[in-house]
């Protein structure tokens, strides 16, 4: 992975995942990634859904994702074009969720104050490093098995290719 530039919307702390992905579609939507999309954090942001585009990142506060361990939180962000979550911290089942499913999140707490919605970010994952407002901001290698499986496009496709490895 190189580095990436990229679109700020930016939330605060304790964004749990029923506004991420609200309940009341949980069982209502499955399988359709555009219906998923359409309704990421609609009740936090309305403009959201209609305005993300491909690529954009989500910057938030503390705790991003407390709640249920619903899947559809994650999935949602996915299918609505978001490359990465960038948090003061996680809910630790959103952090896992998200890297099952293929969402890169970076814990950097020290950004959430640098920058605002619509602001730009560029993200080095090779040198750890994020770039806003003319400032470089640090924050913690993520585990080569993480990058593999997010490179694979989440836990299955790396699964996948791996069982397809170990069989040749």
């Amino acid at each position: 992975m190189t580095k990436t530039k990229h679109r700020v919307w930016k939330y605060g702390d304790k964004v749990n995942t029923d506004v991420i992905f609200p309940g009341k579609y949980t069982y209502t939507i499955s399988g359709d990634p555009a219906a998923l999309a359409r309704h990421a954090l609609e009740d936090l942001d309305p403009a959201f859904a209609s305005n993300v585009g491909i690529g954009d990142v989500i910057v938030a506060g503390r705790n991003w994702g407390n709640g249920s361990s619903r899947e559809q939180a994650v999935t949602c962000l996915l299918a609505a074009g978001v490359h990465a979550v960038i948090a003061a911290s996680f809910a630790r089942i959103y952090y896992r969720n998200a890297i099952n499913s293929g969402l890169l999140v970076i814990e950097c707490p020290q950004i959430v104050e640098a920058v605002a919605t619509g602001d730009e970010i560029e993200i080095d994952l090779a040198a750890t490093q994020l770039y806003a407002s003319g400032r470089s901001y640090g924050f913690p290698q993520l585990p080569g098995q993480v990058l593999e499986i997010l490179d694979a496009g989440g836990i299955i496709p790396w699964l996948r290719a791996n069982a397809l490895a170990d069989k040749q």
